[in-house]
């Protein structure tokens, strides 16, 4: 017979791993929609361009070794030639403003801004189509 505790931890552990799975999903659905975003684009003539990481709350930025697209005008999201995301913001650095940042991939999410301020979070998708709109 188990306690309490054991199926309690138990639980825990499945749930944990529910919810691993699920975002794991989540992910390969974005990186297909970015996928299919960039041949879009690449069969439109919309030549991928170098990026800049912007210092968050300035309009300084940095040069990246990155090149790929935009995703908002605000340039703070981006994707790369080979399909990978970034989140563009940076914090300020005079060793940056000389050499400049490297800036690590993340995984896409379906909805870009979950959990900030009203207005802010977009479905990707939506936001992939407004970006092809313009």
């Amino acid at each position: 017979m188990t306690s309490w505790r054991e199926e309690r931890r138990q639980a825990a552990v499945e749930h944990a791993a529910a919810l691993e799975r699920r975002k794991a999903g989540e992910t390969a659905q974005a990186r297909q929609l970015l996928t299919d975003f960039i041949a879009t684009l690449k069969e439109s003539g919309v030549e991928p361009e170098p990026l800049r990481a912007q210092v968050v709350g300035t309009n300084t930025s940095y040069r990246t070794n990155l090149t790929g697209w935009y995703l908002r005008r605000n340039r703070s999201l981006a994707v790369d030639v080979e399909g990978n995301f970034y989140i563009l913001g940076v914090p300020a650095s005079l060793k940056a403003r000389v050499a400049g940042v490297h800036v690590v991939p993340s995984d896409p999410p379906l909805v870009v801004g979950q959990g900030a301020r009203d207005g802010e979070s977009l479905p990707l998708a939506e936001l992939l189509r407004l970006r092809l709109e313009s």
